[in-house]
């Protein structure tokens, strides 16, 4: 099996989309998340809600299901450490993603994503635990 760290943009794809394609990938794979993530859902929830395709019932039942495939770590978890080479790494593109980036290092799983300034600009600071998502369910 194989581990991920996924930001929220990729949830929030996969919450929204409710394509029982995901299925096989997210009970195969091991996604972890840090807490900072359900800070991001709750952001967006309207989104979320406004943009499934999927009935109110159905769209519960489906993120039940997708956070019972996800492992979300605290906070206090991450180390100074990784905390300041995700900062150093994301200084000139967005802090906001900082929690990811740090549990990547820490952990040293790649990261998969959707936002693409995010990948090409820690690419070019040659940080290579990085994949776009799109990238991802190719391989697949």
């Amino acid at each position: 099996m194989t581990d991920f760290v996924i930001d929220a943009n990729v949830l929030m794809s996969v919450l929204i989309s409710g394509k029982s394609s995901y299925r096989p990938f997210l009970t195969y794979y091991n996604f972890i998340v840090p807490e900072f993530v359900l800070v991001e859902l709750e952001k967006y929830n309207d989104v979320l809600k406004s943009r499934t395709k999927m009935q109110q019932f159905e769209f519960v039942q489906w993120t039940y299901f997708v956070f019972s495939q996800l492992t979300i770590l605290p906070q206090y978890v991450l180390s100074h450490e990784s905390l300041e080479k995700s900062k150093t790494l994301l200084n000139k593109l967005d802090l906001k993603d900082m929690t990811y980036v740090a549990l990547a290092i820490q952990l040293d799983l790649p990261l998969l994503t959707r936002d693409k300034p995010l990948y090409e600009g820690l690419k070019k600071q040659k940080f290579r635990k990085i994949i776009l998502f799109e990238d991802f369910l190719k391989t697949l």
